[in-house]
């Protein structure tokens, strides 16, 4: 918009806050009739056309009520990421790439106003005492907000978005992030109740993939869901619970974190138990503890470039919080993991499941891998119309081993080819 809509925005945003009764929560659907009768009042001064008058609406409630100048990023099916870089510099990621856009916030402050309002509606604060905080969206989207004096050029507020639709197995063969045969065992493998570790670097599909393999949990267990902000999209579990970390208050107290909820989801009569993200000792120290004690079937993500540094850190993880022995950390590690997923995002912006091994247990010390699926890049075809020059190709390998763990498998009375007699 022009210059000249830039004032009639200022001016009848200025006009909408001085009519607003403060005295009484108005609804979204209150302020925006005031706002469509200034704007028609406007426009008998000023002829707009209908779609200028369509959007100077927007930019006025999205200003007031809602995220202000990314809110049309946030409805954006399209954008999977946004990225503010302090108020006047936006990133966004769309299909896989990250591009520069030119909206730009008003000023710091109400780059500021806009995180306050986000981390309020989840209960969260930040503020200089305390710059970092986790949050999310009214519709699951991961926020991440870092305030000065850590972040030196001003606020940062990241987004991560989640589509509309909750990722499923056939989602995930249609986007080419696993084969049939990937399909095939890991419905196998939830079914029979085998417990699963998730591991991959930032923005590699590790929550849409736990997403969509919690999809697979059969019908009537009682799943238990625990995370720093609640992102899962678990719409058809039936008997589910969700719990959230909460954050110290400005005293310094009232924080509940990971570990104390899992400890916490044990007295629930859980059947399986869904830790989003393992962070810390505490939170991985009790997740291999709940996994060892009879709860199978649960499922977790972590950070790690590959599958074998997930491992170290864990093992560094539970190190700092307990003092056990390295290889009686290992030997839990073992016990308790069953199956270990490694997923990346490559080069052209796909996300794929590069690796599935099972933890087959202890040899000299050590853990033992027992590959049984990766992603092998290869050259693309010639004159093939349907690739481009960034574009990666490959295919997923059947190592051709199979699974020792085959107990649980016998016990829920399954039969896999990827299993030994």
């Amino acid at each position: 918009m022009d210059s000249q809509a830039d004032s009639l925005y200022i001016s009848i945003k200025s006009e909408i806050l001085s009519r607003l009764d403060l005295h009484r929560d108005m609804d979204d659907e209150e302020v925006l009739d005031i706002i469509e009768c200034i704007v028609l009042d406007k426009s008998f001064e000023r002829y707009y056309s209908i779609e200028e008058r369509r959007q100077l609406i927007e930019r006025v409630f999205n200003s007031i009520r809602r995220l202000d100048v990314i809110q049309p990023l946030v409805d954006d099916a399209g954008i999977s990421e946004i990225m503010v870089n302090g108020h006047n510099d936006i990133f966004v990621e769309c299909g896989g790439k990250v591009v520069k856009t030119d909206i730009r916030f008003e000023t710091i402050e109400k780059l500021e106003d806009v995180i306050q309002g986000i981390v309020s509606k989840v209960n969260r604060t930040v503020n200089e005492a305390s710059p970092i905080v986790d949050a999310r969206l009214e519709d699951g989207s991961r926020v991440n907000v870092v305030l000065r004096p850590v972040a030196i050029d001003g606020p940062v507020l990241t987004i991560r978005k989640f589509p509309d639709k909750p990722m499923s197995i056939e989602r995930l063969l249609l986007f080419g992030s696993i084969d049939e045969r990937i399909a095939e065992l890991l419905s196998v493998l939830v079914k029979a109740k085998y417990n699963i570790f998730i591991s991959g670097g930032t923005g590699s599909g590790k929550t849409s993939l736990l997403n969509a393999i919690a999809a697979m949990i059969p019908d009537g267990e009682r799943v238990i869901t625990i995370e720093d902000s609640a992102e899962l999209q678990l719409k058809s579990l039936k008997n589910l619970v969700r719990l959230e970390t909460r954050n110290a208050n400005t005293e310094g107290r009232g924080q509940i974190g990971m570990g104390s909820l899992i400890k916490s989801s044990l007295r629930m009569r859980p059947d399986r138990i869904i830790v989003g993200e393992v962070r810390d000792g505490q939170a991985a120290f009790y997740m291999l503890q709940s996994m060892n004690t009879g709860h199978d079937g649960s499922l977790t993500t972590g950070h790690a470039n590959t599958a074998e540094d997930m491992l170290s850190r864990l093992e560094t993880m539970v190190l700092g919080e307990e003092a056990i022995p390295l290889e009686a950390i290992r030997r839990q590690i073992t016990s308790a993991i069953d199956i270990l997923i490694h997923v990346s995002r490559l080069r052209d912006g796909s996300r794929k499941i590069v690796e599935i091994s099972e933890l087959g247990g202890m040899k000299d010390g050590q853990i033992v891998f027992n590959k049984l699926f990766e992603f092998a890049e290869s050259e693309c075809p010639p004159n093939n119309i349907n690739n481009t020059a960034a574009e990666i190709c490959g295919e997923f390998r059947y190592t051709g081993s199979k699974i020792t763990k085959n107990m649980k498998l016998g016990l829920a009375g399954l039969k896999s080819p990827y299993f030994a007699d």
